[in-house]
C-alpha cells in the first residue's frame, strides 16, 4: 500500500496585528494542508507604527516575539505612494519566493475588491492566495475567537461612525452589543482595528498599559466627502 504524503506546505501569512490576523493564524495551525513559517506587516517608518493600527512597532514586535515565528516588516514612509508600496512589497515577495513560500494567507472576510486586488498581485509574481476567514458568518468567527480564548483590545475607531467611547475597550461580547446599528461586528469595513494581546497561538499574553487617546484627520479619497476622522488608543509596551 502506498502511504499518502502527510507534508505541509508552507506559507507565509499576512500579519496585522489584530484579531482576525490571529485567528486566522490558529485556524491555519489546525489545518493539516498548510504551515505558516513567516509573518509579514507593514509600518510606518516616519511613525515607528504598525499601519493602519497605530500600533508602537516595540508592541509588535513583543507581540511576534510571543508566537514564535520568523517575521519581517515592511517599512513604509508615512506618505507613501501606491507605486512605492507595491514595489517595496515586490521586493519583499521575491525573497520569501527564495524560501520557496508560493502562498500567501490574509484575514479578509468579505472585501470583494481588496480580495481581487490581492489576488491578480500575487498571482502577478507566481503566488496563490489563501483566505481562511472568507465569507464566514461574522457571528460564528466572534464567537469562535471568544471561545477559543482570545482577547483583544480596540486601538483604533473611526470617528465617522463610532465615538471615542468605543477607544481603548476590550473586543468581547458587550463590545458587540453596544455597536450602533450597521458597524459590522468585526470591523471589516475599517470601523475599527484591534491588538491582539492573548490566545491558544501565544507563549504568554503580551503586557502593555493604555496611553492617551490622540486623534486624526485624513483626506475622504471619496470626492466632495467629509475627511475622515479616527481616534487611537496608545498603547505602551509594560
Amino acid at each position: 500500500m502506498i502511504q499518502e504524503s502527510t507534508e505541509r506546505e508552507q506559507i507565509f501569512l499576512n500579519w496585522s496585528s489584530g484579531k482576525d490576523a490571529a485567528y486566522s493564524l490558529y485556524l491555519l495551525q489546525q489545518n493539516l494542508a498548510y504551515e505558516v513559517v513567516h509573518l509579514l506587516t507593514t509600518v510606518n517608518e516616519d511613525l515607528d507604527r504598525v499601519t493602519m493600527h497605530g500600533l508602537r512597532s516595540e508592541l509588535l514586535e513583543k507581540q511576534l516575539q510571543q508566537i514564535g515565528l520568523p517575521y519581517s516588516l515592511i517599512k513604509l514612509p508615512r506618505d507613501v505612494q501606491m507605486e512605492d508600496y507595491e514595489r517595496l512589497m515586490q521586493g519583499q515577495l521575491i525573497q520569501l519566493k527564495g524560501k520557496g513560500l508560493q502562498c500567501a494567507a490574509f484575514g479578509d472576510i468579505f472585501l470583494e475588491d481588496l480580495r481581487k486586488y490581492r489576488e491578480q498581485k500575487l498571482e502577478s509574481m507566481g503566488f496563490r492566495s489563501l483566505f481562511p476567514l472568507w465569507k464566514k458568518a461574522s457571528k460564528d468567527l466572534y464567537t469562535g475567537m471568544f471561545s477559543s480564548g482570545f482577547k483583544a483590545i480596540v486601538v483604533c475607531v473611526n470617528n465617522n461612525v463610532l465615538d471615542d467611547s468605543f477607544c481603548g475597550r476590550i473586543y468581547d461580547q458587550q463590545f458587540i452589543e453596544d455597536l450602533p446599528e450597521g458597524v459590522d461586528p468585526l470591523g471589516e469595513n475599517g470601523e475599527f482595528h484591534t491588538f491582539c494581546f492573548d490566545g491558544p497561538i501565544f507563549k504568554s499574553p503580551v503586557i502593555f498599559k493604555k496611553g492617551e487617546l490622540v486623534h486624526k484627520s485624513y483626506p475622504n479619497p471619496s470626492k466632495d466627502a467629509e475627511e475622515i476622522r479616527f481616534c487611537f488608543c496608545d498603547l505602551i509596551p509594560a
